[in-house]
């Protein structure tokens, strides 16, 4: 009772508690962003729609509730891990869809001039994520976005030809191949929540084919505790950019997306990306056995990525087929 009764624990108890309340309220993922469907009458410029969406998913990263935390010193931002791993997962993304804005949808051939807004942009977005200070990864951010916003302001005006978007069916598919990796990269990092022996397929494929060091033929994977929501919540994350950017480009490509007849596949491949956004009900992320009395949210996740991530593989074969 005398210990109940000291000032200095009923100030440390206020100040615990004062951190757990604006941590929870800090804690909190962005609804989805609205993007504008073009009417039937309306011929929409190509290339607006993923532009806009780029720049809007970086301010969102910058102005949602509590700003960027992924960089933050001070408490409680500091002692929070979900949503900082939600904000990289995002900005993975924002960086492939920048790199290939940057070289692949705004230039017509290989030997062509780079867009100089672009050429700007893109470095930006690869600064530090957890940079503070002498550059601070908002402040780079934030410059990276008025740069593309410039970009996109020249992309509206019709009476200009500098700045162009070739949506074209190799260029949306050197995007998707990026987005693959990421997603097959996630998909194995999650399914590792539980101990399992993998047989090493990294030379699969091609009898001749040769590597730095030699492997053991079975792998013994298995992703730290510590690390299992770290994954989970960057995949979230990752996969809420990934949606808006493929809503955008069933727009930007979508002649060519018809010409392939892949509308379908890609409207299935935003549907299991779009699970991935189900509100969790449980206070941290359970790792159950698969078969076991309890919920293994790694093993679930891992499942909507991978289906998500095949249908991307099918995408670049349609893209890919004359």
């Amino acid at each position: 009772m005398v210990v109940l009764r000291n000032p200095f624990f009923i100030v440390i108890s206020v100040l615990l508690l004062t951190l757990l309340v604006v941590g929870w309220y800090l804690d909190h993922e962005p609804k989805f962003m609205s993007l504008e469907q073009p009417s039937n009458t309306e011929r929409p410029i190509v290339g607006v729609a993923t532009t806009e969406m780029l720049v809007e998913s970086v301010e969102t990263l910058l102005n949602k509730r509590g700003g960027y935390m992924s960089n933050d010193v001070t408490p409680p931002s500091v002692f929070m891990d979900n949503m900082p791993n939600w904000e990289f997962g995002v900005l993975q993304q924002v960086r492939d869809l920048a790199k290939t804005l940057r070289n692949d949808y705004s230039r017509s051939q290989t030997q062509s001039i780079p867009d100089v807004d672009l050429e700007l942009a893109e470095p930006k977005f690869n600064v530090d994520s957890d940079a503070w200070m002498f550059p601070s990864a908002e402040g780079e951010y934030k410059e990276g976005a008025e740069a593309v916003k410039k970009y996109l302001t020249r992309l509206q005006d019709r009476t200009k030809q500098d700045a162009q978007f070739y949506a074209r069916a190799d260029n949306l598919n050197e995007w998707l191949s990026l987005v693959e990796k990421r997603l097959g990269a996630l998909s194995l990092r999650l399914s590792q929540a539980r101990p399992q022996i993998r047989v090493n397929t990294d030379l699969a494929g091609d009898a001749n084919a040769k590597q730095s060091t030699k492997t053991a033929s079975e792998i013994v994977a298995k992703t730290s505790w510590f690390e299992i929501d770290d994954n989970f919540y960057e995949a979230r994350g990752t996969a809420w950019a990934l949606i808006h950017y493929l809503r955008a480009a069933e727009i930007d490509f979508r002649p060519v997306l018809e010409d392939k007849n892949a509308i379908p596949t890609l409207r299935q491949i935003i549907r299991e990306l779009e699970s991935t956004q189900q509100p969790v009900d449980s206070p941290i992320i359970l790792n159950g056995s698969g078969m076991g009395m309890f919920a293994n949210h790694s093993l679930v996740m891992s499942s909507y990525v991978s289906r998500a991530n095949s249908g991307i593989a099918q995408l670049r074969n349609l893209l890919a087929d004359g």
